[in-house]
């Protein structure tokens, strides 16, 4: 069994993992990969246009075969499944839907300002946003907390669920406790 050198974090939006993986990535000393990068071209404002999946995955592929060592964040589901074999852990974070959805809604403030508030640009799509990550728990979106469940089940790795309301210190020190454990496993057998 190996220890932590290829980590995937994913939740549904609001979660934290990108927060996680970068904290985690740089504990570990390791590269931090998001797949929002990967998945969306550069557009201002931002996450206009998707990239072909096709294309994702060969810079997925890329970076990670480049990085050796990397945390990537984010939901690869549906479309980056060629790296499912690289992973060593998959954390799962988990967090109830208004927490998640306070969050999105500071941090759709923060990039857009008042664009998405009523009669801005952004506001119609903004809303629709919301409406899918709120369906996520009860099924009523296109990413659904079920999908993501059978996904889960299908890994062949370790998968780690954890709660995404604590403090990222005490995700960092549970995820790197787990590879710590993985490492003393590793040197009995």
């Amino acid at each position: 069994m190996r220890s932590l050198e290829r980590v995937h974090i994913f939740g549904a939006a609001g979660c934290g993992s990108s927060t996680l993986g970068r904290a985690l990535a740089q504990r570990l000393g390791c590269q931090h990969l998001d797949a929002d990068d990967v998945y969306w071209l550069a557009t201002v404002p931002p996450y206009q246009t998707r990239r072909a999946a096709p294309e994702r995955v060969r810079m997925l592929e890329d970076v990670t075969r480049w990085a050796g060592n990397w945390v990537l964040s984010g939901s690869i589901i549906g479309w980056g499944d060629a790296l499912i074999r690289r992973f060593d852990l998959v954390v799962f974070l988990y967090v109830p839907a208004e927490i998640r959805l306070a969050r999105l809604r500071t941090r759709e403030r923060e990039r857009f300002g008042r664009e998405i508030e009523l009669g801005g640009s952004r506001y119609e799509r903004h809303q629709a946003f919301l409406r899918s990550v709120a369906g996520y728990d009860t099924g009523t979106s296109g990413r659904t907390l079920e999908t993501d469940a059978s996904w889960l089940a299908q890994l062949n790795c370790r998968v780690m669920p954890m709660n995404g309301e604590c403090p990222i210190y005490d995700q960092v020190t549970t995820s790197c406790h787990y590879n710590a454990t993985l490492r003393s496993a590793e040197a009995r057998s």
